[in-house]
């Protein structure tokens, strides 16, 4: 691929302000791709900065993904730009590892609605555009949580399962529109997601002890770079033929 292979592209990235998010934003405006960047947080205007900086093009929407006028006002600016629409659906919000007997509404609720409804919203208002150009690309942002059931707290795991199922299904109703929808699960990476909480606080009687083998601990932790390069090639015109695809990115966790 040249250094350009994304001109003519413009790619939706949610929680792009930092981790994850920024990675790939950045990696895909040095390839030629207008980046439209949504985060509920200021450092998505630090970004857009950072990629104008750099010569690349970019636009800033800041709100809370699962807010329809929020999804509506990021669609609404990608299509007023033209070129091919992707989507990368990398916002997401951690649980602290409880158990079910742990759990209340508003955690499960909040869990739900920003790391499986909102990506289904996303994907809902961009697929008439997709269609009606006869092309696209979506990757949505799973966890080793998509896999296994001991990698997380049972709300996380509720929504990264249930990702899977809606990255299968979109990719195969949607293959004869010329569209591409896959998903990646990291395992440990080095973002901020996890930053700021105790993993026995909500559940003291199981915690980080009932979700992390041991062998884990022989993996290192991704570097966002390193994850962003899977999804840049997963919305990319190298992977014409990966569709509906389920890949964990992780290390060798899962293979253990």
């Amino acid at each position: 691929m040249t250094h350009n292979d994304f001109d003519g592209f413009t790619v939706i990235i949610t929680g792009a302000g930092s981790g994850i998010g920024r990675a790939t934003a950045l990696e895909l405006a040095a390839r030629g791709a207008y980046v439209v960047a949504c985060d509920i947080a200021d450092t998505v205007e630090t970004l857009v900065d950072d990629i104008t900086a750099l010569g690349g093009q970019a636009k800033a929407i800041r709100g809370d993904i699962t807010n329809q006028g929020i999804i509506d006002a990021t669609v609404e600016r990608a299509i007023d730009l033209g070129g091919t629409l992707c989507l990368v659906n990398n916002a997401g919000v951690m649980d602290n590892f409880a158990g079910a007997a742990y759990v209340d509404d508003a955690t499960l609720e909040r869990s739900l609605a920003v790391n499986l409804v909102a990506p289904f919203k996303m994907i809902r208002a961009v697929l008439p555009h997709m269609r009606e150009a006869k092309r696209g690309a979506i990757v949505n942002l799973g966890a080793e949580a998509s896999f296994r059931g001991g990698a997380s707290g049972v709300a996380d795991t509720m929504a990264k399962h249930g990702l899977v199922g809606l990255t299968r299904n979109t990719a195969y109703i949607y293959a004869k529109d010329g569209i591409r929808v896959n998903l990646i699960g990291p395992g440990s990476a080095s973002t901020n997601l996890a930053s700021g909480f105790d993993p026995f606080s909500i559940d003291p009687d199981h915690g980080m002890d009932a979700i992390t083998p041991v062998h884990q601990s022989s993996i290192r932790s991704a570097q966002p770079e390193e994850l962003a390069r899977v999804i840049v090639f997963l919305l990319s015109d190298a992977a014409s033929y990966v569709n509906g695809a389920v890949i964990p990115v992780d290390g060798g966790w899962l293979a253990g």
